[in-house]
């Protein structure tokens, strides 16, 4: 089934955010010798933010006010 779903999602940002976190701490510079080498390295980097970096994300944007 699929599901059309706004850019402008707001759970959309916090992906983002997520992949932006996992690209620069581990994709970006990694070397990886195979697909699985890949699949665990993502998988075991994922345990290792949830035991020590994983916090809520702070919104600052309240949105636009409500026009009467």
């Amino acid at each position: 089934v699929f599901y059309y779903t706004p850019k402008h999602a707001s759970w959309l940002n916090q992906i983002e955010i997520w992949f932006s976190i996992l690209v620069r701490k581990l994709l970006r510079k990694g070397s990886f010798i195979s697909v699985d080498d890949l699949y665990n390295k993502v998988m075991s980097f994922i345990d290792y933010y949830n035991d020590t970096m994983a916090k809520p994300f702070k919104w600052t944007y309240r949105g636009k006010a409500l026009s009467a």
